[in-house]
């Protein structure tokens, strides 16, 4: 079925199709290309592989080909990608530590008419990193942005972490301190989702012990070096994780954490059923139902059944 669906809707294998470069990098076409590359003028913000160099999409290299400029997170990482794709391109550093000063000299550039590229170290831009206070003042100016999906460690952690994945928090790195790392987690505990965090390796078994003791014992799973050639995915519960890694010691790699959700608290039926019991002391069964689910916001339906059953005990 999900076949013939596919043919339908003119979807085939991709690896069994010619692929023609792309033209350009999507909407942007309505655009007038900038007088100082192929690309409409505007901030393409381009993901680039997590690890695994062949992991860059055809499209995210279009872009660093046609672009003016990119703004990159560490101008010798980003060398690295483009060298090995025959990439010459001028960098500009764009980071934490001169965020500010750089973000009205892209601005400048984006007035001027020209297609500049964002790239992070590794993965998607504005993932843990100052991208986005770029991309808002982009925005405020009325200029062009445009988003090039790919690879992301959130993502691609939390497909091989066999936790939740129809809800989701990125919480980003939590605080080297252990007063502020627990009060952040304390704010995640009531959260149904799952949580995933990025971390030092240095601090992994911390972290993970920390995360028991203000979570609970969820499960979890840690991954690290994704899509490299020594990747490990190693799955638990948050304190069998801890206790290996204090162990073992600190892993190589970047390392990303996902933990599950809170489980579901059991239903007490003791105490639902002393309430029915109490109030089928001095009322029909439909209006006994109809109190003890406005105080505990159960079915009534399923109240009403319980209650016909303790009234026939």
């Amino acid at each position: 079925m999900a076949q013939k669906r596919r043919k339908e809707l003119g979807i085939g294998n991709p690896l069994t199709r010619d692929l023609k470069p792309l033209a350009g990098p999507g909407k942007s076409h309505a655009h007038k290309p900038n007088e100082m590359g192929d690309l409409a003028a505007g901030l393409y913000i381009v993901a680039t592989p997590i690890g695994n160099a062949r992991d860059v999409t055809l499209r995210a290299l279009d872009v660093l080909k046609g672009c003016s400029a990119i703004a990159a997170e560490d101008t010798r990482v980003t060398s690295r990608l483009l060298a090995i794709h025959g990439i010459s391109k001028p960098m500009v550093p764009y980071n934490d530590h001169n965020g500010q000063e750089m973000r009205p000299k892209l601005l400048a550039r984006l007035e001027r008419g020209e297609a500049v590229a964002l790239v992070s170290d590794a993965g998607t831009p504005l993932v843990s990193d100052p991208g986005y206070k770029l991309v808002r003042e982009v925005i405020a100016a009325g200029l062009s942005v445009v988003a090039l999906p790919g690879a992301s460690a959130v993502l691609t952690g939390l497909a091989l972490s066999g936790l939740p994945s129809d809800r989701f928090l990125f919480a980003g790195f939590l605080s080297s301190k252990a007063g502020e790392r627990q009060s952040a987690l304390e704010e995640l505990k009531g959260v149904r989702a799952t949580l995933i965090f990025f971390e030092s390796a240095q601090r992994l078994d911390d972290s993970l012990a920390a995360m028991a003791a203000v979570l609970g014992d969820r499960p979890a799973a840690m991954a690290r070096e994704l899509t490299k050639l020594h990747e490990e995915v190693r799955r638990g519960t948050l304190s069998e994780l801890a206790a290996h890694y204090a162990k073992a010691g600190a892993p190589k790699g970047e390392v990303t954490i996902l933990v599950g959700p809170p489980q579901e608290a059991a239903p007490d039926n003791a105490k639902t059923d002393a309430a029915l019991k109490a109030a089928l002391a001095f009322m029909p069964v439909k209006a006994a139902a109809e109190l003890v689910a406005g105080l505990i916001g159960d079915s009534r339906k399923a109240l009403y059944d319980r209650a016909l059953e303790l009234k026939d005990e």
